[in-house]
């Protein structure tokens, strides 16, 4: 099989973290310092599609790290409802590829408007997004050309990560942030394993990803992507919400993948899933964590938490890559979708 150009942007992301950590130091530390002087009270994030999921991310980063609640924001309570929110000394941080998105770009107007601190994380450095914002972040992924977006949503997360690292005290992240481009590209010899784990899924009509805690915006994403690529209905679910009526459909014979960590959410995922695996559940988990049998591709750790994430979605992504050729699809093309949408 040729291999996509999704692929070849999924390799990019070693580059993408050291362009980063090289040009954003001077925007990480002036954020950093108004931060500290003036702590918000509360964050809200304001994205859409992969970016939101992103978030999602950074939500349960700012809330374990820092202990600052954060919350989404919709952005049509603003653009359809006309409501204007009371976010004043809030810390609002948007998301965005493209950066072009009206009702992101006006939601975050409103928020600056009503005494917020506006932080835009975009690829696009020029977009309206940028512009509307007090403080930006550059994601630095250069031109991404499929479809499906891959290296702009982990550049996403690292942009944030020093920005986490300083305000916690945490030198073990930005460490494992300086280690993270050489690890990612010894992740590559994972990938002929990664694939032959796909192939089983060749005829699958719908996935359960379990996640929980920092590992839930990952399932976000990776259900999302199967969604995408590969034609697939996957739902992302939090494995302790699962048994909470969700886990009937196992009784249909949906098959279930779970995502592991050395945290204790993902080792709260493993310990689930593991026992669904005992009742004849078709499982495969995915992620860092003690081997749990021929079912488990195991991903090396990466030296903290936050950073294991990057790691899992990429090989996630290799995972959803080959799915979808095994199912005769094209990556880069799926139908019916734009590489940016412009919602109202």
């Amino acid at each position: 099989m040729n291999e996509p150009i999704i692929s070849a942007e999924i390799r990019e992301m070693p580059r993408v973290i050291r362009r980063q950590l090289a040009q954003n130091g001077v925007g990480v530390d002036a954020l950093v310092r108004e931060l500290q002087l003036r702590p918000p009270p509360f964050v809200a994030t304001l994205a859409r599609g992969s970016s939101d999921h992103a978030c999602t991310v950074l939500k349960y980063a700012f809330e374990t790290a820092l202990g600052w609640p954060t919350a989404t924001l919709g952005p049509s309570v603003h653009t359809l409802y006309g409501a204007v929110l009371k976010l004043e000394r809030a810390l609002v941080i948007a998301v965005s590829q493209s950066g072009s998105s009206p009702d992101v770009v006006e939601t975050l107007r409103m928020a600056r408007d009503a005494g917020a601190l506006t932080v835009a994380v975009v690829n696009v450095e020029d977009s309206a997004l940028a512009q509307v914002a007090e403080f930006v972040l550059p994601v630095r992924a250069g031109e991404e050309r499929s479809v499906a977006a891959t290296k702009s949503f982990m550049g996403s997360l690292t942009a944030l990560y020093p920005v986490i690292s300083a305000l916690a005290r945490d030198t073990g992240l930005q460490s494992a942030l300086e280690r993270l481009p050489n690890f990612m590209e010894g992740l590559t010899e994972l990938e002929p394993r990664v694939r032959a784990r796909a192939e089983r899924y060749r005829f699958a009509e719908h996935l359960l990803i379990l996640g929980r805690g920092l590992q839930f915006g990952i399932a976000q994403e990776a259900a999302l992507k199967l969604k995408e690529m590969c034609g697939l209905h996957a739902e992302a679910l939090s494995s302790a919400e699962f048994s909470h009526g969700p886990m009937r459909l196992l009784a249909e014979g949906l098959p279930l993948f779970g995502l592991t960590s050395t945290d204790p959410a993902g080792r709260s995922t493993l310990e689930a899933c593991q026992a669904f695996a005992g009742q004849g559940v078709d499982l495969t988990l995915l992620g860092a964590g003690p081997d749990a049998g021929p079912h488990h591709l195991v991903l090396p750790e990466t030296g903290h938490p936050l950073s294991d994430l990057v790691a899992l979605i990429s090989v996630f992504y290799t995972f959803a890559v080959s799915l979808a050729q095994h199912r005769g699809l094209d990556p880069d093309k799926p139908p019916l979708l734009n590489k940016v949408t412009q919602t109202r």
